[in-house]
């Protein structure tokens, strides 16, 4: 029995990664989509189990009214939006003392104020519902600091604390807010950021801080979306909910995995 019947979802960062891996799970599971993202999947008509009420919007996260008129648009035609999953999002960082300003402001943009306004828009509808689950991604790094990590962590540690504000602010209305913490998952972002920047050689001591020895794949954070978002999680809220194969359960050094023969 499918677990999200009768649902819509507005996925931002639809084209891609976490974004993509959420609305593909979400419509497996019986949701109507409304994807939105710089560009068009390409494979987005494809999507399994994709609802013909689906629709895909091409907007910029940081502009409000664009994002307004979409889902006006889905709740005229559907009545309602039931969650809303932030996966915009964008890499960045570096020392604060070499840090362009431009820079600063661009990924703060994206990851932080794209957030709220993503959440903004869906708001007015859930409150007439008196219901509905928001749930943004941030990171493990708006949880704890990493070098050079600057305006990447500071935005994801932002989205953390507007979440719990949400949460705070419209739970007697009956909406819940939660926000996913993945670790390092294997996205195009990831690839680009981290692989193509770093290389594996160097991205291997990153590896091996998740416990369980790998990198995450999407489809481990739509799982976790998906629960968020589903009356499983009906009373959870204000959670920053670490995916990240143990990578903030505390450090690791490698002699006692090598003593116990896990390695």
């Amino acid at each position: 029995m499918p677990r999200l019947p009768d649902h819509v979802s507005y996925i931002t960062g639809a084209a891609s990664g976490l974004g993509l891996a959420t609305a593909k799970r979400f419509a497996q599971e019986g949701a109507t989509i409304i994807g939105a993202d710089l560009q068009r999947a390409d494979g987005w008509d494809e999507v399994e189990g994709l609802s013909p009420q689906s629709s895909f919007h091409i907007l910029d996260v940081r502009e409000e009214e664009p994002q307004r008129e979409a889902i006006a648009e889905a709740v005229a035609k559907h009545g309602k939006i039931n969650s809303v999953v932030t996966a915009a999002g964008v890499a960045g960082g570096g020392f604060v003392h070499m840090l362009d300003l431009a820079e600063w402001q661009r990924v703060i943009d994206i990851n932080l104020t794209g957030t709220m306004l993503s959440v903004k828009v869906c708001l007015p509808s859930m409150i007439e519902q008196r219901a509905g689950s928001i749930i943004t991604i941030a990171s493990v790094e708006g949880l704890e600091g990493c070098e050079g990590g600057s305006c990447y962590n500071a935005s994801k540690g932002g989205v953390v604390i507007l979440t719990k504000n949400l949460a705070c602010d419209y739970g007697r209305a009956g909406i819940r807010a939660n926000a996913i913490c993945p670790g390092f998952i294997d996205t195009p972002m990831f690839q680009s950021a981290i692989m193509g920047g770093m290389g594996e050689e160097r991205a291997e001591p990153i590896k091996f801080q998740h416990k369980l020895g790998r990198w995450g794949q999407p489809e481990e954070i739509a799982g976790a979306a998906l629960f968020l978002a589903s009356e499983d999680s009906s009373f959870v809220s204000g959670v920053a909910l670490p995916v990240d194969g143990g990578y903030t359960a505390g450090h690791q050094y490698g002699s006692m995995a090598e003593l116990m023969g896990f390695e």
